[in-house]
């Protein structure tokens, strides 16, 4: 049986402020902005290339977190350096690379201050 890591709850306190954020300097692609009633509304988004999405939700109690309390996503890329540039020319606050033997870490955060870190592994492409 499959287990397939399809969707991350991302906690935030504006969720049009993270919609904007996450397409229009991270890059990811808007999959649905639905609100199938006045409480509840659903944005999905999905990283270039990734067969996982984040959703960004309100008025669903099953997903309740504090706004920036996610740390540590990992988006896994081939050229470090150029993922690093490509999303600092889009105004992301990127951190310093960091190579730790052969994996290397670049990290930033949404505007809520969720995490984020760009992984290259040598190798691996």
């Amino acid at each position: 049986m499959d287990f397939k890591l399809e969707l991350i709850p991302m906690p935030v306190a504006d969720i049009d402020r993270a919609k904007q954020f996450y397409v229009e300097q991270a890059g990811f692609r808007l999959d649905h902005d639905v609100r199938p009633s006045p409480a509840v509304r659903v944005v999905q988004l999905t990283p270039p290339g990734s067969g996982c999405s984040i959703v960004l939700g309100a008025g669903l109690p099953g997903i309740v977190m504090a706004p920036g309390s996610l740390r540590g996503l990992h988006l896994v890329v081939a050229d470090i350096a150029a993922a690093r540039a490509e999303l600092a020319g889009r105004g992301v606050a990127m951190g310093e690379v960091q190579d730790l033997g052969g994996i290397k870490y670049a990290g930033f955060s949404d505007p809520d201050g969720n995490t984020w870190t760009l992984q290259e592994i040598a190798g691996r492409g």
